[in-house]
């Protein structure tokens, strides 16, 4: 997700193994830096998970996050990458930019999140 204007991004990467990670770049694939700070208070596998389908909720703490300002509207990008048993991979997005899958650039952020109203 990033903050507009900018083109520095912050990248949160979810497993089903419970594995996590966060990142903070400069640009686009550029200035790559573990992102500090960051808190994971919550992931856990959805419903539904013997029946076929797979479902995941992560709540993260960006209060105070660099980059991400809460008072100034954000653009997101969803996505994941699904390998198979056979390790066949697939990838899904919001929206893919033009050529082979990119999460990073910045079509992929398609998402528009406004900004948080002063409590």
């Amino acid at each position: 997700m990033r903050a507009e204007p900018g083109a520095a991004y912050v990248e949160f990467n979810l497993s089903p193994s419970n594995q996590w990670a966060a990142y903070q770049f400069d640009g686009y694939r550029s200035g790559l830096t573990v992102a500090q700070g960051v808190e994971l208070v919550e992931l856990r596998q959805g419903e539904g998970v013997n029946d076929g389908r797979y479902g995941l909720t992560a709540m993260l703490d960006l209060e105070d996050r660099p980059g991400l300002p809460l008072n100034a509207p954000w653009h997101l990008g969803l996505s994941a990458v699904i390998e198979e048993t056979n390790g066949a991979k697939s990838y899904w997005a919001l929206a893919h930019a033009p050529g082979k899958p990119d999460f990073h650039h910045p079509d992929a952020f398609a998402h528009y999140l406004a900004a948080v109203e002063p409590a």
